[in-house]
């Protein structure tokens, strides 16, 4: 340190200084202010940056609850849906059974009815064939047994009796 203090000049040491001085100033005047102006404006940059990044979680967290409540309203919709879709198909079902089962009863109301009518029907188409079927026996039995007239005048008393019988009977 001795040698530095032995070797100063002053002369030296002024014009150092103005040179320093007149460096710090130039500096100063067309560097620092755009180094300082770009170091701020980055600074102001990165604090908008970040603002916007917290706008943007809590738009995206907004987002976020507004999905879901729409996701819970599309699923109790969707469940309501398929609740009254399922009425429809049971209120359906049930519909066409009793609409069938009507139908089965009318069908056999009618099959019952078309039964017993054709019953009737073929008995009395019995009946009268039996009846034809008996007057031919009968007027072949009468024939042969009515071939000679004694007979016949034996036959006529004895319906004539059996008739005045029934007519006296029923009075």
């Amino acid at each position: 340190m001795e040698k530095l203090f032995a070797d100063f000049s002053l002369g030296l040491f002024v014009f150092q200084t103005l040179i320093f001085i007149g460096l710090v100033l130039l500096l100063k005047k067309y560097a620092w202010k755009p180094i300082l102006d770009a170091v701020n404006e980055r600074e102001e940059g990165i604090k908008n940056s970040l603002e916007s990044a917290e706008e943007a979680k809590k738009e995206m967290a907004s987002i976020v609850a507004d999905n879901e409540k729409i996701l819970k309203e599309a699923r109790i919709e969707r469940d309501n849906l398929l609740k009254d879709a399922r009425s429809m198909k049971d209120k359906m079902i049930s519909d066409a059974k009793s609409e069938a089962s009507v139908e089965a009863e009318k069908l056999i109301t009618l099959a019952k009815t078309s039964i017993e009518n054709e019953t009737l029907k073929a008995m009395t188409e019995l009946k009268n064939q039996i009846a034809d079927l008996s007057i031919d026996i009968a007027e072949k039995v009468l024939r042969n047994e009515l071939s000679d007239k004694k007979a016949q005048m034996s036959l006529v008393e004895k319906l004539v009796e059996e008739a005045e019988g029934n007519f006296s009977t029923k009075q």
